[in-house]
């Protein structure tokens, strides 16, 4: 993923063993991979997610994709939209294409401001009804909004996730607290990040406010 520049949200299913690998080779020599995982249940291992192929041999990827589609048995693949070299399979190959979730990418620097907000690590004192959250915002003394960094992607890219509380939503909280854990991930020279589903427009409008932006989406199609 080095070469693709960007954060890879599957990384982390080879190092928790969520997935199958497959390599390409021509005369004993390895030209690439693919990685096959269950797209609903993780054991059933029904959707092709990755596959690579280095460059001098790209135009070998219909052959090695026949290959592997009668190795694996998959019946979806399910992609990122900014991986190119899958992304064309999946258009090539199957059918009743949707998007799932939208992926961020920071795009600016905000000076978003709230007074009386206080945004820190999170302390043993501090309950959240079993949320575990790192980082924490305080507004008026009150607990508002939790977040924090997802590190099990590729490197150098940190996953940003938060929440804020039920009374304390549509007031800007959300934007401040994903623009502080940006200051963090960066602070760590790692590359923040972000996704939400495609539905979830408030949290897209969160995202955007504390200056993200969209740079690609999760597709999955059917293999016809």
């Amino acid at each position: 993923m080095h070469e693709r520049k960007f954060q890879f949200v599957y990384n982390k299913c080879h190092d928790y063993n969520w997935c199958d690998d497959y390599i390409f080779s021509v005369d004993g020599n390895t030209i690439g991979y693919s990685a096959v995982w269950g797209s609903d249940k993780r054991e059933e291992r029904d959707a092709i997610f990755e596959f690579y192929l280095l460059p001098p041999f790209a135009r070998y990827s219909t052959g090695c994709f026949e290959k592997l589609r009668s190795a694996c048995n998959a019946k979806y693949i399910e992609c990122q939209s900014n991986d190119a070299m899958i992304i064309d399979l999946l258009f090539r190959y199957t059918g009743n294409i949707a998007a799932e979730s939208i992926l961020f990418e920071d795009h600016r620097t905000t000076s978003l401001v709230i007074p009386g907000t206080r945004f820190r690590k999170r302390s043993n004192e501090d309950e959240w009804n079993g949320e575990d959250s790192e980082f924490v915002m305080e507004a008026e003394g009150a607990l508002v909004a939790s977040g924090g960094l997802m590190l099990n992607y590729n490197w150098p890219y940190a996953d940003i996730y938060m929440q804020v509380k039920e009374p304390f939503r549509q007031k800007g909280y959300g934007s401040l607290i994903v623009q502080e854990l940006k200051r963090e991930a960066w602070s760590m020279m790692r590359i923040p990040a972000a996704r939400c589903n495609i539905h979830n427009h408030i949290s897209k409008a969160t995202l955007e406010k504390a200056g993200f932006r969209s740079c690609g989406h999760i597709l999955k199609g059917r293999l016809m």
